[in-house]
């Protein structure tokens, strides 16, 4: 029983010290980040990198671009993933939301953006055959997107 729980013990040691080479110092992407987004310190970092070592979604996130991540990198920085989580669950609502230029998920994406909802709201309306181009458009593509309009 000793030698299954230290070879247990030890592929986790190297699982996680594998994971930690690929992730930045806020976790990264995946699971663990997205549950202990918003905290800082040693312990919720550890915690967000075990869970994602243990789950494999920094993997799973990168190669499907779900969980806060994108397989081309193009998305960085606590804004972007924020963003890009919120838009994963909530496209529909926001296309909808974007073609009035007013509703809820314009507000939280003024709020995590840290800009005037009013004013994004007549940016994604204006600009929404750019930021919907077709029905099959991806979350990370829309995230890029709305970032744009609202800078311009």
């Amino acid at each position: 029983m000793k030698k299954i729980l230290g070879a247990v013990l030890a592929c986790s040691i190297v699982c996680l010290a594998s994971n930690a080479q690929a992730i930045d110092s806020t976790g990264g992407c995946g699971l663990g980040s997205m549950a202990w987004r918003g905290q800082s310190g040693i312990i919720p970092q550890s915690l967000a990198m075990t869970t994602n070592g243990l789950f494999g979604s920094n993997t799973f996130g990168v190669t499907f671009g779900t969980s806060g991540c994108d397989p081309n990198g193009r998305i960085t920085g606590g804004t972007g993933r924020m963003m890009l989580a919120f838009l994963e669950d909530n496209m529909e609502q926001f296309a909808m939301d974007a073609a009035a230029g007013k509703g809820e998920t314009i507000e939280t994406l003024a709020g995590i953006m840290n800009v005037d909802s009013d004013k994004l709201g007549k940016e994604v309306q204006r600009n929404f055959a750019y930021i919907f181009p077709n029905d099959d458009v991806e979350a990370a593509d829309v995230t890029l997107r709305v970032m744009e309009v609202a800078n311009a």
